[in-house]
């Protein structure tokens, strides 16, 4: 869906184009469907696939017919005519979400939302997403309001690449067989990527989700639809059931399919195809066919409204569900911000858009691209430089911060839980870490590489401590196993036991079967064998992981920890078996940065049971004999209540993960219960 699509030319049933208005009904049933789906459900509704489809319908379609013409393709002036018409609302959203995130996100969402708007301006966000979505330590992160980019900097890279595909095209095979060669090239993109988007799907769908290559084929199939589509004449029957049988179907999709968990792939193909029924029932059907509906005048008006109506709703959601600390808008709340939304497309479309397209009709025709380029680079140079600056001037702050000198008995944290006394005279100061910088408070664990993305089968394993050590901890496990990091290593340093940590993102230290995305979790299981086959070579003394899984559903120590423990049993190992720390359901950083920090706090239940589920399976003997259980729980969530801050120090940064300053201040804690659960004496005693 772009601003290209509603000035290039419609195919329609004639043989050689004419204006499709039905087309234009489509595209507002797909824009409303998207902003509706977004906005009560919180869910993806395939709208977005069909204004794929029907870029690579319309702009395969005009290129063609342009190159059979006239015998050329031109791309300057293609690409000229496309930047007048994207990036005026482009630009103007670009540089409205930096003011709307300054004024009403909080401040540890900047440098992302700085990040993702150079991202939209330079056509990769798709990418940037792609490489979060991946990212197992920023899915929990907020949305970004440019993160609908992802669509348009797929759509900006198929302008880039089509025309070079059908130049070459047009260069081979010459103007006569312009269109059959065309369909051959177009055919074999659409086989190709669609091939790509089954498997990189199967594979691995948070990535695929935004993978040019993966979507590609969508847009193909838009292109081989509209050099046939002139050759299909289905009775006035089949075009009615066409119609009104595509149109049933793309209704329905955000129903049936959970869109965002299981497209593009094959599963894709429901909605593309809805639309392809669409078009080529066309203005068919008889009197009740589904272009009576579609070409209804608020219906054209709102398809004429499409580009910029998909561009402010986002944005003005994520702002409104900030504000409200909703996660899905109310009914009423939810019709404010379509009506603002719309109030905000229309304006733009009719002053933005007509104003920049009223300009170009005065520039000579010679040197309408170079007049082009330079109208995109004024239009999106505000966000840029916005960007650019706003950008610098956090990274000085950050400096700032760095340097400023914290005196550790003004920032106790869980010190504060032991010594309760001190909050009494403990002065009001900033957090540490600040929320700004709390995503980067990661441990040496993290910096050093021994923590591998979803992506990796290997382990990175990392040394520390003596290589003659009498006493040898493996910590070994996912990234709630490894924020236990910074008081670990410093026990080890404190007795000289040697320490090695290996650890991957959402990848339990487990002999089940691991899922993510609805799909088998084949990563993890090469990466769990091979984290065996090393503990089996090095024959540490102990391995220290995670002994439950908390989350909003409850409490539990699965099967395949247990089978685990049994196997390091056989080999002589014991096990330290650390209780999982509760799950929050606010993002520590965030909720504190926004100013709320009283409002910072879950209860302990909210994802923990009663009582610890390993020392309960312990208790009854159903736990191997290695097996010693640590609690900490009561050291990060005192009183039965999880607080965002304790004694000046931030605990998480995000739902679920410590910071690594806070995790500092548990190191007595964790070196009393390693030594009881070791049996290796007494701090005191050891120190």
């Amino acid at each position: 869906m772009s601003a290209s699509e509603r000035h290039a030319t419609e195919r329609g049933s004639a043989p050689r184009g004419g204006f499709r208005p039905e087309i234009e009904g489509l595209r507002a049933v797909a824009v409303l469907l998207v902003a509706v789906y977004h906005i009560w459900f919180g869910r993806v509704s395939g709208g977005v696939d069909v204004f794929l489809f029907l870029t690579g319908f319309l702009i395969t379609g005009s290129l063609v017919r342009s190159a059979e013409r006239e015998g050329r393709l031109a791309p300057f002036a293609f690409w000229g005519r496309l930047l007048r018409r994207l990036t005026p609302a482009a630009g103007v959203v670009l540089a409205a979400v930096p003011a709307m995130a300054y004024l009403w996100l909080p401040p540890s969402r900047w440098p992302g939302v700085i990040a993702e708007v150079y991202a939209s301006a330079l056509y990769y966000e798709n990418w940037a997403l792609a490489a979060a979505a991946v990212d197992y330590l920023a899915r929990e992160e907020a949305p970004s309001p440019v993160q609908h980019f992802w669509s348009l900097s797929i759509q900006g890279q198929f302008y880039l690449l089509w025309p070079l595909l059908l130049g070459a095209v047009l260069l081979v095979a010459g103007r006569e067989r312009m269109r059959r060669a065309s369909l051959a090239a177009v055919g074999a993109v659409l086989a190709l990527s669609l091939a790509y988007s089954v498997w990189i799907t199967a594979a691995d769908q948070p990535w695929a989700y935004f993978d040019t290559g993966a979507r590609l084929w969508e847009l193909a199939l838009g292109g081989v639809l509209a050099l046939v589509v002139h050759r299909l004449s289905p009775p006035t029957a089949a075009r009615f059931l066409l119609g009104w049988g595509g149109l049933a179907a793309l209704v329905l999709c955000g129903v049936l399919f959970p869109v965002s968990t299981l497209f593009p792939g094959y599963a894709a193909l429901w909605p593309t195809l809805a639309a392809a029924a669409v078009v080529v029932a066309g203005g068919g059907g008889g009197r009740f066919g589904v272009h009576r509906v579609l070409t209804l005048r608020p219906l054209m008006a709102l398809g004429g409204l499409s580009y910029t109506l998909y561009l402010w709703h986002w944005p003005v959601l994520v702002v409104y569900l900030e504000l409200t600390g909703r996660t899905l808008a109310s009914p009423l709340g939810g019709a404010a911000v379509l009506a603002l939304s719309l109030g905000l497309a229309w304006t733009t479309a009719r002053v933005v858009e007509g104003g920049a397209e009223r300009l170009g009709r005065r520039v000579p025709r010679p040197w309408l691209p170079a007049w082009s380029a330079a109208t995109a680079v004024l239009l999106l140079a505000p966000a840029l430089v916005i960007g650019s600056q706003w950008s610098d001037r956090l990274v000085r702050e950050q400096r700032e911060r760095a340097e400023r000198v914290v005196e550790p008995v003004d920032y106790p944290g869980a010190a504060l839980v032991a010594r309760p006394e001190l909050a009494a005279v403990l002065p009001d100061l900033p957090v540490v870490p600040d929320p700004l910088d709390a995503r980067d408070d990661l441990s040496g664990h993290h910096l050093r590489g021994c923590h591998v993305p979803l992506s990796a089968t290997e382990p990175v394993l990392c040394r520390t401590g003596p290589e003659d050590a009498g006493y040898t901890v493996a910590m070994v496990g996912a990234s709630r196993t490894a924020h236990w990091y910074p008081a670990l290593e410093q026990v080890a340093l404190r007795h000289g036991w040697r320490l090695v940590s290996f650890t991957k993102s959402g990848c339990q230290f487990s002999a089940e079967v691991p899922y993510t995305q609805g799909r088998v979790f084949t990563e993890c299981q090469e990466w769990d064998a091979r984290a065996m086959e090393e503990l089996e070579r090095l024959r540490p003394d102990a391995v220290f992981t995670s002994s439950t899984r908390a989350s909003a559903e409850g409490e539990a120590v699965p099967p395949g920890f247990v089978e685990r423990w049994r196997e390091l049993d056989a080999l002589g190992i014991d096990v330290i078996g650390m209780r999982d720390l509760p799950r929050h359901s606010y993002a520590g950083a965030e909720c504190v940065a926004a100013g709320r920090a009283g409002d910072c706090t879950d209860p302990i239940g909210y994802s923990l049971a009663e009582r610890d589920p390993a020392a309960a399976l312990a208790g009854d003997g159903r736990l191997p004999a290695n097996v010693s259980t640590v609690d900490l729980t009561g050291h990060v969530c005192p009183g039965d209540r999880c607080d965002a801050v304790i004694g000046n120090v931030l605990v998480y940064w995000d739902h679920s993960h410590m910071t690594a300053t806070y995790a500092l201040t548990l190191v007595p804690a964790v070196e009393e219960a390693l030594l009881e659960a070791t049996g290796r004496g007494t701090a005191t005693e050891n120190s």
